[in-house]
């Protein structure tokens, strides 16, 4: 199945920088922040790459990479010194150099999604870490957006890309998943009061399933090629038990007691 055919993302960012400033955006923001904060403070290295429609968002507070560079499609005024003018789909940066790569619906408005997955697969360093953040087709959100009329906004004209279909794809990329996770449970309704009706149904659906909030994020590890771990010969044979002469105690030194007659 094929995506549709996006504007680029310089034309998107001020629409969804305008929505994520929303309260519904907040809330949602909110909790994406809460997870990354978890994870990446257990993820080292030199360099952290953030993708993101806005690079105002410090998305990696927690981390301890010190040197974290925001890529930016356009040039605007407030970016920081370490910030980096260029297309998500052709990364400034050499191979294997970066060890975290943070995307923050980095696919869901890409004109080219599998592209972007590609270029940060080939900065990141082996061992290195990439951790994507979607919105989720399997929840509220995804069938809110099926069932909307006008689907031409933000965040609905987002991709919506499918857990499985992002495993094959970090798969055939040499990426492997060590976690999954997914959060905010509640409602897409833009009034607080329409929200809080669904309380209970929020509630429900983070009981029964755990990978049905608004967003998912994938933790990927980049795998090493054509390393693999060979047994040493010395572990594959087999011992054989040999049994041993005991030694005599007749003239041994450092006795503890002597017999006295």
């Amino acid at each position: 199945m094929g995506f549709k055919r996006q504007p680029s993302l310089g034309e998107w960012i001020p629409e969804l920088r305008s929505w994520f400033e929303t309260e519904l955006g907040q809330q949602l923001l909110a909790s994406e922040r809460e997870l990354l904060d978890r994870l990446l403070p257990t993820m080292f290295g030199y360099h952290l790459l953030q993708i993101s429609f806005d690079n105002r968002l410090d998305l990696a507070r927690e981390s301890p990479v010190r040197h974290q560079i925001p890529v930016n499609p356009i040039f605007e005024l407030g970016l920081s010194d370490s910030a980096v003018i260029a297309r998500n789909e052709e990364l400034p940066f050499e191979h294997n150099s970066v060890d975290v790569v943070l995307l923050h619906h980095g696919l869901d408005f890409a004109q080219s999604p599998h592209q972007v997955l590609r270029e940060s697969a080939r900065v990141l360093r082996p061992g290195g870490y990439l951790l994507n953040i979607g919105f989720n087709p399997i929840s509220w959100w995804g069938l809110y957006r099926k069932l909307k009329f006008d689907k031409e906004t933000v965040p609905w004209q987002g991709h919506f890309i499918g857990p499985q279909r992002m495993h094959d794809w970090l798969a055939l990329l040499e990426l492997t998943v060590v976690k999954e996770l997914s959060d905010y449970y509640r409602m897409p309704f833009e009034k607080e009061s329409w929200r809080q009706r669904g309380r209970l149904i929020d509630a429900m659906t983070r009981r029964c399933s755990s990978h049905c909030g608004a967003f998912m994020l994938q933790v990927a590890r980049k795998d090493v090629g054509g390393m693999t771990p060979i047994e040493p010969v010395w572990k594959k044979r087999k011992l054989i038990n040999i049994p041993l002469v005991e030694p005599s105690t007749r003239g041994a030194r450092g006795s503890v007691s002597e017999e006295k007659n």
